[in-house]
């Protein structure tokens, strides 16, 4: 059974740091592009990041670009999310997920088939 389980959720003031944990089971770790989305209240769920399988390639967001870095372990199946420089707009229930085709487009949640609960990020004014 596929699991992604996130940690590391909460309040954090403006400006800022969290780094959010997402410890996968059930599959082929070092064979999955992972990505972060996160949706806000009443908006769609956008494109975060994503990690190739070696952690050689990323892709952000252009919202968090130069503020939040992904990364992997692969020895032991965790993705992470640091973000820095938090801002109001940053408060969303954050996911990560796991694309089994690296062929795929990262940005696009519909080409990944394993998602974790959310953790709520909220970051105060």
């Amino acid at each position: 059974q596929v699991q992604l389980v996130e940690s590391g959720g909460g309040l954090v003031q403006v400006g800022g740091s969290l780094r959010l944990s997402c410890a996968a089971s059930g599959l082929t770790f070092s064979r999955h592009v992972m990505g972060w989305f996160r949706q806000a209240p009443g908006k769609e769920r956008e494109f975060v990041a994503a990690i190739s399988w070696s952690g050689g390639s990323t892709l952000y967001a252009d919202s968090v670009k130069g503020r939040f870095t992904i990364s992997r372990d692969n020895a032991k199946n965790t993705v992470y999310l640091q973000m820095n420089s938090l801002k109001p707009e940053d408060t969303a229930v954050y996911y990560c997920a796991a694309n089994p085709l690296s062929g795929s487009s990262w940005f696009q949640s519909g080409h990944y088939d394993y998602w974790s609960q959310g953790t709520q990020v909220t970051v105060s004014s």
